[in-house]
């Protein structure tokens, strides 16, 4: 029973950070599978398999508290699909022994420090109302359908923080439309899973309890979404993107440099001082330019 709890609680808590930031449901979920020991490939199936109705309900939820963008939607869906299909037939049949880890580790953790940057230089109502371009939706879309079904989660990641960082739109309706498009992903990726590794093989024994703590708390998640300030929302994706990766990152120089580095905390402890710095000087930098030309001179007139 108590272990039924955690995978309930692990769902909910997962579904709640992808569905308010936009991401993060597969990579915790799977995070915590893969570290018990089970199988990439089956983790990943049964974690998306979860995502199927989780994404469901977040995205109707997105939907019903206006945080969803067609034109970001449509082009999206249609990319990430055919990424995923790639993506978990890759996985299932020819490179599933290849990591990586390491290469989508280190592109999230800096499109983390980008977001985070970015979002503490803008106040809020001062992002561009303009639309992205299929240029940009249609590769990304694949990019991440791929890297979601390879790692077990990275749509989220991949997708949300490529566009907050363009700063064309408020991040909700960014959050709202990538939540809608992640179901025709997932459902595309579950599909290829199905027919490759075989339904049977699925872990429906986890997949269900994390399908029940998910959909409980979608609705409460998209809410938030609604809710919460663009600055404060870039802030937290950019936070959430930078704790999760700088691990993988540290784990995978050590290994290439062939010597332990700091700890996981130290390293977060150091990336986290270096963002502060860099805010510090960001913040300096726009009060410098505020300051009215010749400010001083005229105080020394007077």
């Amino acid at each position: 029973m108590v272990k039924l709890f955690l995978i309930v609680a692990t769902g909910a808590f997962a579904q709640f950070v992808d569905g308010a930031l936009g991401m993060g449901y597969g990579t915790t979920a799977s995070s915590v599978l893969i570290a018990a020991g089970l199988l990439p490939a089956l983790v990943s199936a049964s974690v998306h398999t979860a995502e199927i109705f989780t994404s469901l309900v977040s995205g109707a939820s997105h939907v019903r508290f206006g945080n969803v963008d067609k034109g970001i939607v449509l082009p999206l869906a249609t990319s990430g699909m055919a990424g995923g299909i790639f993506g978990a037939y890759a996985l299932a049949s020819l490179v599933s022994s290849i990591n990586m880890k390491p290469i989508v580790g280190a592109l999230l953790l800096l499109l983390g420090v980008g977001v985070l940057l970015r979002s503490l230089q803008r106040k809020i109502g001062r992002y561009h109302a303009g639309r992205f371009s299929k240029r940009l939706l249609l590769p990304l879309g694949f990019v991440g359908g791929t890297l979601d079904a390879i790692g077990g989660g990275g749509w989220g990641p991949v997708a949300t923080a490529t566009l907050v960082t363009s700063n064309q739109t408020t991040p909700r309706y960014i959050i709202g439309s990538v939540n809608v498009a992640e179901f025709f992903v997932t459902t595309a990726i579950v599909l290829t899973f199905g027919l490759t590794l075989g339904f049977q093989n699925f872990l429906w024994h986890i997949t269900l309890p994390l399908m029940v703590g998910g959909m409980l708390i979608a609705p409460v998640a998209a809410y938030t979404s609604s809710r919460v300030s663009p600055v404060l929302m870039g802030v937290a994706v950019g936070l959430l993107l930078v704790i999760l990766n700088v691990k993988t990152v540290s784990q995978s120089l050590s290994k290439a440099l062939g010597f332990a580095l700091p700890s996981y905390i130290d390293m977060l402890v150091i990336t986290l001082a270096g963002l502060l710095v860099a805010m510090l000087a960001i913040g300096a930098l726009l009060r410098s330019r505020k300051m009215p030309a010749g400010g001083l001179e005229a105080g020394a007139d007077d």
